[in-house]
């Protein structure tokens, strides 16, 4: 064998393989911050990405998108306002509309300020009571965790559809997307319930009062009776402690009224104190 070609095919070798074990140790020698930066700028362009196309997109709650969607669900409902019911202990929020909060007042067509929030709690507790069990299908799940749902009375009367219809609740159009407008249009008309007067969008009241947010309710609402509303219980006019008559009336102008607190002078949860 010629040796001097043995010698320039080893050479050759050694200088391939020496060329490779240079380049691994150039990559090799590559400091990790480089690659972590590299990969960090990578994943703020995706971010961006979504971020200037999210608007394009629907609003999606992916929490709906994990495990099997729940089955309908049907029972007696408590209430808890007037677009919130309890049924088996399953707290559940109408589809596609927003009701008075529980502590928000509106005025009537006389300017003067009533509870619409429990107003609306009672004109549902009132249209459900008339044809029982509720029935309630899934939509999906709202931020808090409550099951949002379309729900009809057993005679298969619409209840979001009828809160708006007698102006107990609004069109939410953020995500009905319209689909009670009509009702609304009507009731607006017919000066119907909040239409009667003048009130703020319960989306935007809770927005002012959010700095003061209202503790997590654990129990239903408790609905005026049926006593109470043949005594005539309203928060006008105002009252002072020698106007009423009973203790129980007392309370309920205490808990219900923008004016209640006056009832209580030493601010110990008792109102008229002479009644009570």
């Amino acid at each position: 064998m010629d040796k001097s070609r043995y010698e320039n095919r080893s050479d050759q070798w050694r200088k391939r393989t020496g060329a490779k074990l240079r380049r691994a140790r150039r990559l090799a020698g590559l400091p990790k911050r480089l690659v972590f930066v590299t990969v960090a700028g990578a994943a703020a362009l995706v971010t961006q990405f979504i971020v200037q196309h999210s608007e394009r997109l629907p609003e999606t709650n992916l929490s709906s998108w994990i495990g099997p969607t729940p089955t309908p669900i049907a029972g007696v409902a408590s209430v808890i306002d007037g677009d919130t019911i309890e049924i088996h202990g399953q707290r559940i929020r109408f589809n596609g509309i927003d009701a008075p909060e529980s502590r928000q007042y509106c005025s009537d067509a006389n300017g003067f300020e009533y509870p619409c929030g429990r107003r609306a709690a009672e004109a549902l507790n009132a249209f459900l009571a008339i044809s029982k069990p509720v029935r309630c299908t899934f939509v999906t799940w709202d931020q808090y965790r409550r099951y949002v749902g379309d729900c009809t009375r057993a005679d298969g009367a619409g209840v979001a559809s009828w809160m708006v219809e007698h102006g107990q609740a609004l069109d939410w159009p953020r995500y009905s997307r319209g689909a009670y407008a009509g009702q609304q249009a009507k009731a607006q008309a017919a000066n119907l319930g909040l239409w009667g007067g003048t009130f703020q969008a319960p989306w935007e009241w809770r927005t002012e009062h959010s700095e003061n947010p209202r503790p997590a309710i654990s129990q239903p609402l408790g609905i005026i009776s049926d006593r109470q509303l043949a005594q005539g219980y309203a928060c006008q006019p105002r009252r002072t402690c020698s106007q009423i008559s009973s203790c129980d009336e007392a309370n309920w102008y205490l808990g219900n009224c923008s004016w209640g607190g006056k009832l209580d002078r030493d601010k110990d949860g008792i109102a008229c104190e002479t009644l009570c």
